[in-house]
């Protein structure tokens, strides 16, 4: 068995990437270092083997778990089962930071090696937040059974149930904190399963008995705070629905993938489902639209209070630079003092107008996009007292 994890592969460039790539990889073969005392490997092989370092250059990365799957299978006499966790973060760093583009041929290269022409592969498991039917990188694989969040299979198996949860509590003795504890970590959603709860939120909290935002801190929100900040006026009306605790009625394709984020509103909502960031109220998968057409209709809010207020401190924090302009420009708003009224209004264009009107997809009216970044900023700053 091979097994190993992306995880830590959160790069802001093309080269550290690699590198950390590369060093995952190199370790691996340390790992396995008493196949060089095999005689079923040729000097060749060998000679391969010890040219995986991190520094070693992309062709030689790219069939590092294709050999070792050769190795392994001829020194145990059966094929190999790869695990790889987290296979998709470097895929997430790379479209926050820009270097998708350069990353996803050696990507593309290493994962078909691996899974689509590796005569010695028995089975391989993947997880990640992408569906990876249709994700790129997967061009040339063709059959994987895929399991998201809307699939019955295996739903139990994703995180606490409830009953286990509270069994725990019981025996800890915090039998008084349920409730409280089903508010802040209940309502992950899988397949038929509505009440799952996140592991790591509750081993924490029956660590520590303090409530706090243990999988939120732990988790990369870069990307659900860029698509949201940088994303279009409909997504951060609809998103501030959610916040305030309205559920969002929506078609989406669970398919999405990350070269669709840019322009593709429905692959945020997408995307942040499959993240644990949102959960599926009610799906209709054969919802009638008319003309003898279906879609699948998503009904969906915020998972947990953990995760509403990891948001809320988000997007808070995108504005608390102008927190105190903002209590100015409220005083002189009260004192009828257009000149300081005026003096905020230049900064927060400054600030904020130029970012989100600028971007990749700018919107057909720049002031339509500049009142709702405004109104943002004002609506967070009158929220405040309310968390």
């Amino acid at each position: 068995m091979i097994s190993l994890s992306f995880s830590n592969v959160k790069e802001p460039n093309l080269y550290s990437a690699k590198r950390c790539l590369f060093q995952i990889l190199s370790d691996l073969y340390d790992k396995h270092i008493f196949l060089l005392d095999s005689p079923l490997l040729t000097k060749n092989e060998k000679d391969f083997f010890l040219s995986v370092t991190n520094d070693m250059d992309d062709t030689t990365a790219m069939w590092t778990l294709h050999k070792l799957s050769d190795f392994l299978s001829r020194f145990y006499g059966q094929r190999v089962i790869v695990l790889l966790d987290k296979y998709d973060t470097p895929m997430q760093e790379a479209h926050i930071n820009g270097y998708w583009d350069d990353l996803l041929p050696f990507i593309r290269s290493f994962f078909n090696s691996t899974f689509k022409t590796n005569p010695y592969l028995e089975r391989a498991v993947m997880t990640g937040i992408t569906r990876i039917g249709k994700e790129s990188i997967f061009s040339d694989l063709n059959h994987p059974k895929v399991i998201t969040t809307s699939s019955a299979e295996y739903a139990d198996c994703f995180g606490f149930t409830e009953s286990e949860v509270f069994g725990a509590l019981d025996e800890f003795g915090m039998s008084d904190k349920k409730m409280e504890v089903k508010k802040w970590y209940d309502g992950f959603t899988f397949g038929r399963c509505t009440d799952i709860y996140n592991p790591w939120s509750i081993i924490n909290f029956l660590d520590t008995g303090e409530f706090d935002t243990y999988w939120a801190n732990t988790s990369s929100n870069s990307l659900a705070g860029k698509l949201i900040r940088e994303g279009n006026r409909e997504v951060k009306k609809d998103f501030e629905k959610l916040l305030s605790g309205e559920h969002l009625h929506i078609s989406l394709d669970e398919q999405i993938v990350y070269d669709q984020l840019d322009f593709d509103e429905m692959a945020v909502w997408s995307l942040l489902l499959a993240s644990g960031y949102l959960k599926i109220v009610r799906l209709d998968k054969f919802k009638n639209i008319g003309n003898g057409l279906r879609e699948s209709a998503y009904e969906l809010d915020l998972t947990n209070f953990e995760v509403k207020l990891m948001f809320y401190t988000i997007i808070r924090g995108w504005f608390h630079e102008n927190i105190s302009d903002y209590n100015h420009f409220i005083k002189a708003l009260f004192a009828d003092d257009v000149d300081a009224m005026n003096d905020y209004m230049n900064s927060v264009a400054q600030s904020v107008f130029s970012y989100f009107d600028t971007g990749k997809n700018p919107p057909g009216n720049s002031r339509n996009g500049f009142t709702m970044d405004l109104s943002w900023a004002l609506w967070w700053n009158c929220r405040a007292d309310m968390y």
